[in-house]
């Protein structure tokens, strides 16, 4: 036998995506190029990209490759072995890389000062954006541990800081009447059913034309000087989270969603977004009655809370062959 012969396989095991894209649509490449980022795959030479032998890894390959396939391209996926122990040294050391360069991306984020009170939702999306790198840590890049003890850090801060105050408790706001704008939409459903179900489970809610003026004692919210409503680039829902709301993850999730919906700026580029917003347009067109919305958007919100209170399991999806 020659040396060659005698060579063991590295100890890793591989899938490979081999393709070819045509020149247009042009695109295609970009959308194939963010696809493989997205599922930490690392190229091994021009249009040939490796990932670990998992069984998600040859998912996301086989997914991909339908994608660059109804695209009028070519693609392969396929196992491999390298018999030079270098090569999958050099490899892993890719992966590595590549990991360590979005972990030390996100420490810079977490680095960067910023108001106090925006500290919880911070750190609700660094942690998200943790997860997602977690989750394509195939190698257990050495920058992980300095981001989990920035994480770390700075919840132990948010927990000892002091929550912004209106100047009013949770107790001044029990019993009273909430006004709001006729025709309610998604910020003001959402701001309703946070006041229902976190600051008084018995609130009452009028809904009146923005020229008539409030009745003593009425909380005004959702409207122009009112006691909750925008606040910088806040919208009313985060308003209202910021102030009186618990440490609740789950919640910050949703005041994300809230908050691209209804000021329209993608600060959060939340993917939820444009379902959710498609749902409540559906839910305002057959509810004429702002009492009919309410109803039924606090049955939305109540569900919502629970995907984001309860990791929901990943349906695996069903592979063409």
């Amino acid at each position: 036998m020659t040396a060659r012969q005698n060579r063991k396989p590295g100890k890793h095991a591989w899938y490979l995506l081999i393709h070819q894209l045509p020149p247009e649509p042009l695109y295609l490449r970009a959308k194939i190029r963010q696809r493989l980022s997205r599922v930490g795959a690392v190229a091994l030479k021009n249009a040939v990209y490796l990932l670990p032998r998992r069984e998600e890894c040859l998912e996301d390959f086989q997914w991909i490759a339908q994608e660059a396939i109804a695209g009028g391209g070519e693609a392969h996926v396929c196992e491999a072995g390298f018999l030079d122990p270098k090569t999958e040294t050099d490899i892993v050391g890719q992966f590595q890389g590549e990991r360590n360069a979005d972990y030390d991306e996100l420490a810079q984020s977490l680095r960067a000062s910023g108001p106090k009170e925006e500290l919880p939702a911070r750190l609700s999306r660094a942690r998200k954006s943790f997860d997602e790198i977690v989750k394509i840590d195939f190698f257990g890049a050495a920058a992980r541990s300095k981001v989990e003890r920035l994480l770390k850090s700075l919840e132990a801060k948010a927990r000892r800081a002091p929550k912004p105050s209106s100047g009013r408790g949770r107790a001044d706001l029990a019993g009273k009447t909430w006004v709001t704008r006729r025709g309610i939409h998604i910020d003001r459903i959402a701001s309703a059913w946070f006041i229902r179900r976190f600051v008084d489970s018995k609130a009452r809610f009028r809904f009146i034309d923005p020229k008539d003026s409030p009745r003593r004692g009425e909380l005004r919210f959702d409207m122009v000087g009112g006691d909750f409503t925008h606040e910088g680039d806040r919208c009313t829902f985060e308003t209202l989270l910021a102030r009186v709301g618990p440490g609740d993850r789950a919640l910050i999730e949703i005041a994300e969603i809230v908050h691209d919906i209804d000021l329209k700026d993608s600060r959060f580029a939340r993917p939820e977004a444009p379902g959710l917003e498609r749902v409540v347009t559906g839910l305002v067109l057959a509810n004429p009655e702002d009492e009919a919305r309410l109803e039924r958007g606090f049955v939305l919100f109540d569900e919502l809370y629970q995907s984001f209170k309860r990791k929901v399991p990943t349906v695996s999806k069903e592979v063409t062959k």
